[in-house]
């Protein structure tokens, strides 16, 4: 009887904290009801030097989920995404783009070119937003 009560406890214990727990799962623009939103987004790769803002600002359309990115530097003139080339809407104070996104909890490899060194370099970072902070705008 005290194993069973033990056992019990446990997968109670196991199931409330899946409940609570944040998910990873993808989360795609069909599964989203269109509307403005914000996310937290995560920044890899490059020299660990530069940032962009977070959370990121997001409209979710019927045809995909939008995501505003906001350096932290004006050198930044353009950005690669799925091949795909995006320039910057303003570089005024920093650049900023406006560039498609998969999904949420999925990671996002783009290319952004920098002319702040002495020749222009293009440089692989990782993207990534976090579905359990999405909210509203």
């Amino acid at each position: 009887m005290k194993k069973t009560c033990s056992l019990l406890l446990a997968v109670l214990l196991l199931m409330l904290g899946c409940a609570c727990g944040k998910s990873n799962k993808p989360i795609t623009a069909a599964e989203l009801a269109p509307g403005d939103y914000t996310a937290e987004v995560t920044l890899t790769g490059g020299t660990g030097k530069a940032t962009v803002s977070s959370p990121a600002a997001l409209t979710v359309t019927p045809e995909g989920i939008t995501a505003v990115i906001r350096w932290s530097s004006a050198n930044y003139d353009y950005m690669v995404v799925n091949g795909e080339r995006y320039l910057p809407v303003t570089v005024d104070p920093v650049s900023v783009f406006e560039i498609p996104v998969e999904g949420l909890n999925m990671p996002l490899t783009v290319i952004a070119d920098t002319v702040a060194m002495s020749t222009p370099h293009e440089i692989e970072y990782t993207l990534t937003f976090d579905g359990a902070t999405l909210a509203k705008r």
